[in-house]
């Protein structure tokens, strides 16, 4: 199932509601109050951990690297299993070229990688060698991830419920091999979130009106598998 054709299928058709008492206003537009980002809660350090790694690996930084090592070592996330649809995506190519990672990168992988970037200089290693010795001091819980192997030219839907009035937060957290497309939209088919840059990290915050299910679809429009995290509150 392709963006496009989910769309269109959600502005036909609502998801069902979530058992109890709905609250008591227009369920008719978007189920989306003002946009936030919750810069201390898990999923958004785990978010920003992944988007600085990839850019410290990218320009050879040991620096932000760590920086994203202690972000990542300071969030504890509990593996989950929610039911998934994974499915071809129309007219996509099938995935062909093998996987350069399996997995996410994790804080102690960031820690190999910034040790390998500061080779030679022994001030910044002892900064390294301390700030992986503090570990997951101050650790923040309260995140939920699920693990798909998504391969090349398929596609993952979720259905996710929130309340309304509670902030709600999403994010993506890829293994780099390939990108992957986000769209978030309400029961009644309205975008919450729509990412197509060229990354496979994305993270979505919003405050839900009322009790509603989200719709999730993860796309991955390469050649090679992406093993990722959905990350939610």
């Amino acid at each position: 199932m392709t963006i496009t054709a989910l769309r269109r299928a959600l502005a036909t058709s609502a998801l069902a509601a979530l058992a109890g008492t709905a609250l008591a206003q227009d369920q008719s537009g978007p189920n989306a109050g003002p946009a936030t980002q919750a810069t201390e809660s898990a999923v958004a350090q785990a978010a920003l951990a992944q988007q600085l790694y990839a850019t410290g690996v990218a320009r050879d930084d040991a620096l932000t690297v760590l920086a994203a090592a202690r972000l990542a070592a300071g969030v504890t996330a509990e593996d989950g299993k929610r039911e998934v649809t994974q499915q071809p995506i129309e007219g996509a190519p099938a995935g062909e070229e093998p996987d350069v990672a399996d997995l996410p990168a994790e804080a102690a992988d960031m820690f190999a990688k910034a040790r390998e970037l500061a080779a030679g200089d022994d001030a910044l290693l002892a900064l390294i060698e301390d700030a992986e010795a503090e570990g997951s001091r101050g650790r923040i819980g309260g995140a939920v991830r699920e693990l798909s192997r998504l391969p090349g030219g398929y596609s993952d839907v979720y259905q996710i419920p929130y309340y309304g009035g509670v902030l709600a937060e999403i994010a993506i957290v890829g293994d780099g091999d390939s990108n992957l497309d986000v769209l978030v939209t309400d029961e009644n088919g309205n975008t919450i979130c729509y990412d197509v840059s060229y990354s496979d990290k994305v993270y979505c915050s919003w405050v839900p009106i009322w009790n509603g299910n989200f719709n999730v679809l993860v796309e991955n429009n390469g050649r090679t598998r992406n093993s990722y995290y959905l990350m939610t509150n």
